[in-house]
């Protein structure tokens, strides 16, 4: 999830394990246990495309690593806040839950976490975006009525109970919505006799009333959307796989690890004498064209003998006109 959601979920963990002790602290200190785990998006400066994903949400989202750092960190603070009265094993404790429950929201995302690192296993749920107002709002409210109110109060505990109920209740519906739109998509395929391969779905950007499709045909995917206001069938849009463009490249080590990272969902596209791997998880920037630019996407060079993989930058008018036809879409077909 976005940085200001984890902040907000590690404020309020916190403020549940140590808040009655330590107050405002102990979101402060919530707060920042929530944000660390994300430090591994700084991977790219030092190192290569691939290797900068690979790492992603992969170790420091890990059981292993709240468990390895959180003494560490509670170390740390019990000297900082030496004052406080409270012993390293509690700021351990808040510490812990604030590394952990970060990968456990980020599994619930399109691109999930390796919450058991060093097992090669990403969960991913696919039933949020990784940025919802309706999750993060509410929840963000209660935490700042529970930060005003005072320490230790009933109200204080009400106000930071209240966020994460209301929170993980949302998440919960989350999945609900996720399967009534799987059923709504398997229904449309079997009404319009499509034999297919795999299915899966995601949430669209920002909200879970529309939902997105791949549908893994022999030869190609076919591309869908629907909105719980629709009112007319489900229309599916065709992309050939084109695979056979990489034929040379498929034994290359670089060419593997962008497949294993794209978990097998991917199209390959030509434009000039490039070829693009198109990474299918996460959608195009404009589903309504049949010509469009995926969110993720890598161009595949040859040099000097060697595979490179590079990301393809996202052009802004292109994101402001998908915002613009999704809040379209959204009102239904």
């Amino acid at each position: 999830m976005d940085s200001l959601t984890q902040i907000v979920l590690g404020a309020a963990v916190g403020e549940a394990v140590l808040g009655r002790k330590v107050g405002n602290k102990a979101m402060l200190y919530g707060a920042i246990a929530g944000t660390i785990p994300d430090l591994d998006s700084f991977a790219p400066l030092f190192t290569d495309t691939l290797t900068s994903i690979e790492i992603h949400r992969g170790f420091t989202h890990s059981i292993v690593f709240s468990i390895l750092f959180a003494p560490i960190f509670g170390w740390l603070i019990s000297k900082i806040e030496r004052k406080s009265r409270v012993n390293w094993k509690d700021w351990s404790w808040l510490m812990f839950w604030g590394f952990l429950t970060h990968p456990l929201l980020d599994a619930h995302t399109t691109w999930g976490t390796q919450l058991f690192w060093p097992l090669d296993l990403r969960l991913a749920y696919k039933n949020i975006f990784v940025i919802d107002p309706l999750y993060t709002l509410p929840f963000l409210i209660f935490v700042i009525l529970a930060m005003r109110s005072k320490r230790g109060s009933a109200k204080r505990k009400k106000y930071n109970n209240l966020g994460l109920i209301a929170s993980s209740a949302y998440l919960v519906c989350t999945i609900g919505l996720k399967g009534i739109a799987y059923y709504k998509f398997k229904n449309a395929l079997e009404e319009q006799n499509i034999s297919y391969l795999q299915l899966q779905t995601r949430p669209s950007p920002f909200n879970t009333i529309m939902w997105s499709a791949n549908v893994e045909l022999e030869d190609a995917y076919l591309i869908g959307d629907y909105s719980l206001f629709d009112a007319k069938p489900i229309k599916f849009k065709s992309i050939p796989k084109n695979h056979f463009l990489v034929d040379s490249l498929k034994n290359e080590n670089n060419f593997k690890r962008i497949v294993a990272i794209s978990q097998g969902w991917y199209t390959i596209s030509k434009r000039g004498k490039n070829l693009y791997f198109n990474d299918l998880r996460f959608g195009s920037l404009d589903p309504t064209s049949d010509n469009s630019k995926f969110v993720f996407s890598y161009l595949l060079k040859k040099e000097n003998g060697d595979l490179t993989i590079e990301e393809v930058p996202r052009d802004p008018e292109e994101a402001k006109a998908l915002l613009k036809n999704l809040g379209k879409r959204i009102l239904g077909n």
